[in-house]
């Protein structure tokens, strides 16, 4: 599988989410994670799609590193989603709309990018943005 086959079940993942935010988890081009946005149906401000995608599979694996895996997301990491994937050691993180895509649709955003916070970090994590954008902001219009 390709980036944009991983995407792909991202935004089907999205469409499940109470805002169409979707993460998956891959490790050697196998996907062993996903998830969705729930913030509205947990009552939880933090139970973005990337979260919750970690949440689950640390909670599998009973480990909290997620060294050598990659997050595939609809929308850039929020500074708390990368600051997660920091914490967890994840080595690339793979995105559709960036944040200021999200904006420019109206979406209510914190406008600092996720290779900003990632930059002010300990860590090097590599990050691919844009893969396929447009049918990812489609879901926020």
């Amino acid at each position: 599988m390709n980036h944009d086959s991983f995407m792909h079940l991202a935004l089907t993942e999205a469409k499940k989410g109470d805002a169409p935010y979707g993460a998956v988890i891959v490790k050697d081009n196998e996907v062993v994670a996903v998830g969705h946005n729930t913030v509205r149906r947990d009552n939880d401000p933090s139970a973005h799609a990337e979260i919750n995608v970690i949440r689950s599979l640390t909670a599998k694996l009973k480990n909290p590193s997620l060294s050598g895996y990659s997050i595939y997301t609809t929308g850039e990491p929020c500074p708390m989603c990368a600051t997660a994937c920091i914490w967890t050691g994840i080595s690339e993180i793979v995105y559709g709309a960036s944040i200021q895509d999200l904006i420019s649709v109206n979406q209510s955003q914190i406008d600092i990018s996720c290779e900003e916070v990632i930059a002010k970090s300990f860590r090097n994590i590599k990050v691919t943005q844009g893969i396929l954008k447009t049918e990812c902001l489609k879901l926020f219009k």
